[in-house]
């Protein structure tokens, strides 16, 4: 089976494997942190996949150390300046087009899976981990809400409540015993070898079946009201006195700016 690697933008590789589409977050000198462009990539990228034939996304980040370490707080703060971008209306969030997508992505978890990586990855159908994998939900540090509508359905309120509570990191292990990761975990440098294996085994089924029991099991277990929560409460509390000064403080301690 032969595969194509495109550049789409330098901060995204794709790769068309078969009926499968491997998308790598590309930034390792920023742990593949989120900014303006690479949302916009990824989410053209997903938003296209349907029409161009693909039956299965497999999403992880460039290197071994990061998956995606979260939004890019220099960038969200002004301390650098947004690259090239088609205009705002015609702007695009990767992880929203992940949470729309008919199709099953498979989220490959190497290294560090912050805030919005963590919430990328949660909006993935499947995760799976490497075993030097690391996560965390910092919003309440931040002053904001990263994750509380989807964590629930993976791992129970109780631990949702404690990781999004107290903001603490917690290993690939951990992750697998709650259920927040499929098991096993895989050896640094393999997770994406076999997430991909898994996408041609899904790949091989018949796509309708699939994609109606990614949208049954969707209708079963996410609440989309709380998701919608979230999203207003966090319009609520952005730009608040006390969410601006945690943020900076944090952005600081990030980027010693």
């Amino acid at each position: 089976m032969t595969a194509e690697t495109t550049e789409i933008a330098p901060v995204l590789l794709k790769e068309r494997i078969g009926d499968v589409l491997l998308l790598t977050l590309n930034r390792p000198e920023k742990h593949n942190a989120l900014n303006a462009s690479i949302h916009h990539w990824l989410g053209d990228a997903v938003a296209r996949a349907p029409e161009e034939g693909v039956k299965v996304i497999v999403l992880t980040g460039a290197g071994e150390k990061s998956f995606c370490s979260g939004g890019d707080m220099a960038e969200m703060t002004g301390l650098d300046a947004m690259g090239p971008l088609p205009p705002k209306e015609e702007r695009k969030n990767g992880t929203t087009e992940i949470a729309r997508s008919p199709l099953p992505v498979i989220a490959a978890i190497n290294g560090y899976c912050y805030g919005g990586g963590l919430r990328l990855a949660l909006v993935c159908d499947i995760r799976l981990a490497s075993s030097n994998a690391t996560f965390r939900s910092p919003g309440a540090e931040y002053g904001l809400v990263v994750g509380a509508s989807m964590l629930p359905r993976l791992v129970g309120a109780s631990t949702a409540k404690e990781w999004l509570f107290t903001a603490r990191v917690f290993d690939a292990e951990e992750a697998r015993a709650a259920g927040l990761v499929s098991s096993p975990l895989r050896e640094p440098g393999s997770v994406v070898e076999a997430a991909l294996e898994m996408a041609q085994t899904i790949a091989g089924h018949s796509a309708a079946a699939v994609q109606n029991a990614k949208r049954v099991v969707d209708l079963a277990s996410l609440e989309m009201d709380a998701v919608r929560q979230e999203t207003e409460i966090n319009n609520q509390l952005r730009g608040s006195d006390e969410q601006t000064t945690r943020f900076r403080d944090a952005t600081r301690r990030v980027t010693g700016r």
